[in-house]
C-alpha cells in the first residue's frame, strides 16, 4: 500500500480551492526531473556540431539526425499524458526518466564507437538516431505527468507563477544542457563524455524519485467514488463539495472528453506555442555553427565546444532571470508574457546574426534566450488556464508534444536555410516571432480573463 501523501488535496478552503502547496523539496524533485530530461533533449548541441566536423559530416545531416526521435515525442506525449491520468503521475516519471538514462547512453556509445572508427559515418548518425528514438518514445512521459502533477495540486490564483517555474526547468534545460556539455569533455571519453555524464544524472534523479515521492495511483470512476479533487490519490466522497461537479469529471478517464488540438479554447496559444518553438529550435540548431563559423574554428572543432558553451550558457542565464526574476517580479500573466519575450527574441536574434565576437555573439544569444524564457511560460500557462482541472493531464501531453513537434525539421530547416546564407536563417526566425506577436496581439486572451476566479464548479 502507498504511503500517505501529506500534499494531497483536501477540503475546500474559503476561496474554493482544495489544495496544500507543493513543498519546497517535492517542487525541487519535480524541477530536477524536468531539468534532466530536457537537458537529454539538447545538451548535445555544444558537441554535435564539432562532432559532426570531425566525422565528416554535412551540418543538416546532423541535425536530421534528431527528426526521428522528436516525431516519437509528438505521437507518444498525449498517449503517456492520459496514461498518467490513470496509472498516476510517479509512474509516468519512471518511465520517462528510464527512457533517457537508455538514450543517452546508448548515445554515446555510438559516437564514441564512430569517432574511434569502428563504426563509418552513415552506421553512425543512423544508430545514433534509433538510440535518439528512445528519448522521443518515453522520455515523453516525463514532463505531461509533472505538469499535470503541479496543476493538479495548486489553486488558480498560483498557477500561473507555478506552471512558470516547472516551464523554467524544461525551458532552462534546453539551454543550459548545451552549455554544461562541454565541461563534460573528459581524455578518457573525448567529445561523448557529456552523453555518459548526463546518463549518471539521470540515474541519481531516477533513484531520488523512487526514494521520496509518494505513489500517487488515482482511485477513479472503477472504485464508485466522487473524489475530492482531480487527480486525488484518496479523496473521500464529498456531496456538498462546490467542486463536485468539478470531480465527478475527473472520476473516470472515461467520462473525461479527449482534448482536442483544434479546441477553440486551446487554438490560439497551440498557435503560438507551435510557431514560437519552431522559432526556438531553429535558433538553437544554427547557433552552434554559426559560433564556429564567425570564429575561424571549423579547422580545431575540440576549440570550438568551449566557444559555443560560453555563448549557451549566457542564453541560460538569462533565462533563469527571465523566469525567475521578471516573471514574479512583474506579475506577468500569459498573454503578456508571450508577447514580451517574442519582441526581446527578435531583438536578440538580430545582434546575434550581426555579431563578429564571442562578446557580441554572447550578448545577442542572452537577449534571445531572455525572450523566449518569457515566452515559453506565458503559452503553457495560458494553455493550462483555458481548459478544466480534470483536463490538466491531457494539456501535459498537448503542450509536450508541441514542444516536441518544434524539433522534428525546425533545427534542419534552420541548419539549411542557413547554409544556403545566414541572413536567410536568421531572417526567417526573426519572421516566425513577429508572426507569433501580432497574432498573439490579435488572438490571445486577456490575462484579466484567464485569471479571473471562475463561479462554483466551474473551473476553466
Amino acid at each position: 500500500m502507498a504511503r500517505p501523501d501529506p500534499e494531497q488535496p483536501t477540503a475546500p478552503t474559503a476561496s474554493g480551492a482544495p489544495h496544500r502547496p507543493i513543498s519546497r523539496q517535492r517542487m525541487a524533485l519535480l524541477f530536477m526531473v524536468m531539468l534532466v530530461t530536457a537537458a537529454g533533449n539538447t545538451a548535445m548541441q555544444s558537441v554535435m556540431p564539432s562532432i559532426g566536423t570531425e566525422l565528416g559530416v554535412a551540418d543538416v545531416w546532423i541535425s536530421f539526425a534528431y527528426t526521428w526521435s522528436a516525431l516519437l515525442w509528438v505521437i507518444c506525449a498525449p498517449i503517456w499524458a492520459r496514461r498518467s491520468d490513470r496509472r498516476g503521475r510517479k509512474a509516468m516519471m519512471t518511465v520517462g526518466l528510464f527512457g533517457f538514462i537508455a538514450s543517452f547512453a546508448l548515445c554515446g556509445l555510438m559516437l564514441w564507437f564512430g569517432l574511434r572508427g569502428w563504426l563509418a559515418p552513415l552506421w553512425t548518425l543512423l544508430f545514433f538516431a534509433a538510440a535518439r528514438s528512445l528519448y522521443g518514445g518515453f522520455g515523453s512521459a516525463a514532463p505531461p505527468a509533472v505538469q499535470a502533477y503541479v496543476a493538479s495540486r495548486t489553486p488558480r490564483a498560483e498557477r500561473t507563477q507555478a506552471m512558470a517555474l516547472i516551464a523554467s526547468s524544461f525551458g532552462l534545460g534546453t539551454v543550459i544542457g548545451p552549455a554544461l556539455a562541454p565541461l563534460l569533455v573528459f581524455p578518457a571519453t573525448g567529445l561523448v563524455g557529456p552523453f555518459f555524464a548526463f546518463a549518471i544524472a539521470g540515474v541519481v534523479v531516477l533513484a531520488a524519485l523512487r526514494s521520496t515521492l509518494p505513489n500517487d495511483d488515482p482511485m477513479f470512476a472503477a472504485k464508485g467514488d466522487v473524489v475530492g479533487a482531480p487527480f486525488s490519490a484518496s479523496s473521500s466522497p464529498r456531496p456538498d463539495d462546490p467542486h463536485a461537479g468539478e470531480d465527478e469529471e475527473a472520476a473516470g478517464g472515461a467520462d473525461i472528453p479527449d482534448l482536442s488540438w483544434r479546441d477553440r479554447r486551446l487554438r490560439p496559444w497551440l498557435i503560438a506555442g507551435l510557431v514560437g518553438g519552431h522559432a526556438q529550435a531553429a535558433f538553437l540548431g544554427l547557433a552552434g555553427f554559426f559560433v564556429l563559423d564567425r570564429l575561424g574554428l571549423r579547422a580545431t572543432p575540440d576549440e570550438g565546444t568551449g566557444s559555443i558553451g560560453i555563448v549557451l550558457m549566457s542564453g541560460a542565464i538569462a533565462t533563469l532571470l527571465a523566469q525567475w526574476g521578471l516573471i514574479p517580479m512583474l506579475k506577468l500573466g500569459p498573454r503578456a508574457s508571450t508577447l514580451w519575450g517574442m519582441a526581446m527574441a527578435i531583438v536578440g536574434v538580430a545582434v546575434f546574426a550581426l555579431s563578429h565576437s564571442l562578446h557580441a555573439m554572447a550578448l545577442g544569444m542572452a537577449i534571445a534566450a531572455m525572450g523566449f524564457g518569457l515566452y515559453r511560460p506565458g503559452f503553457t500557462a495560458g494553455a493550462s488556464l483555458a481548459v478544466t482541472r480534470a483536463e490538466q493531464g491531457q494539456i501535459g501531453g498537448i503542450v509536450a508534444s508541441v514542444n516536441g513537434a518544434a524539433y522534428i525539421l525546425a533545427p534542419a530547416i534552420g541548419v539549411w536555410l542557413y547554409g544556403h546564407h545566414e541572413f536567410i536563417g536568421f531572417a526567417t526566425i526573426a519572421g516566425l516571432c513577429a508572426a507569433v506577436f501580432v497574432l498573439g496581439w490579435r488572438s490571445l486572451a486577456a490575462d484579466e480573463v484567464l485569471e479571473a476566479p471562475r463561479p462554483q464548479g466551474e473551473d476553466r
